[in-house]
């Protein structure tokens, strides 16, 4: 469980470090992956273009 503590009544900053927290945590990206149904074959050829996407992402800093 996430928990963010308000300091000076300041509930704006508050809420927005626990939507930090909480999307750091992974849980709207699993929560998206569990949505539908994906069968094993198309998940890994998702993971192997996004695998792709990140190493070009990464090499264009070179």
């Amino acid at each position: 469980m996430t928990k963010v503590v308000v300091k000076n009544g300041d509930v704006d900053g508050a809420l927005r470090k626990f939507k930090t927290k909480v999307a750091r945590s992974g849980v709207p990206s699993e929560l998206k992956k569990r949505k539908h149904y994906e069968k094993p074959g198309v998940r890994r050829r998702n993971e192997k273009k996004e695998q792709i996407k990140n190493a070009r992402k990464h090499n264009r800093n070179y």
